[in-house]
């Protein structure tokens, strides 16, 4: 007989393993592509779709069906066009981003404007810690794949660093 060394969280105590199969597994194929997921995404240069698999990516739409159960972190796989990216911005958790296939430029910077920035290949990776401003472009010549994480089940709508886009960051939470 097998013995369960750790015991499961209260919601799943008397959950059977075809329900936990069920609700813990999101294929590729399940996911819609969400190319409104965020505010900036909506101007031309940060066009980007999330795809999300666990909790709400950092979109802050966290009613989104389809996906797991958010606990410590969320997971969403990101495809990004050339020329576009996203606009600078932190988090109140760390977000990290790992490249599955192109090269994306990742940048951090200070509060006075200083900007470092890295280019990411295929299986590449970088964390950004909270509070650390941050984004990333496509400046390659094909479209890019990454995932993301962001270190909460649930975490707060990203803060931009731009005032205007920073002032309507849930916007893209209101149904039309």
């Amino acid at each position: 007989m097998a013995v369960a060394r750790h015991p499961r969280p209260p919601e799943l105590v008397d959950t059977s393993i075809e329900d936990i199969m069920d609700q813990y597994v999101a294929r590729f194929k399940d996911r819609i592509p969400d190319w409104e997921a965020f505010e900036d995404a909506k101007i031309e240069g940060y066009k980007r779709a999330q795809h999300r698999f666990i909790g709400a990516g950092g979109s802050g739409k966290h009613g989104d069906m389809n996906t797991i159960p958010p606990r410590a972190h969320t997971l969403s796989i990101m495809y990004v066009e050339p020329g576009q990216g996203n606009a600078p911005h932190t988090h109140e958790v760390e977000e990290t981003f790992f490249i599955l296939k192109g090269h994306l430029d990742a940048f951090v910077e200070d509060e006075s404007g200083q900007r470092i920035t890295t280019r990411l290949s295929k299986w590449d990776c970088i964390t950004c810690p909270p509070g650390v401003i941050h984004g990333y472009d496509n400046n390659s010549l094909e479209p890019v794949w990454f995932q993301v994480m962001l270190g909460r089940g649930v975490p707060e709508t990203m803060g931009y660093v731009d005032d205007e886009l920073f002032s309507r960051r849930d916007s893209h939470l209101k149904k039309e």
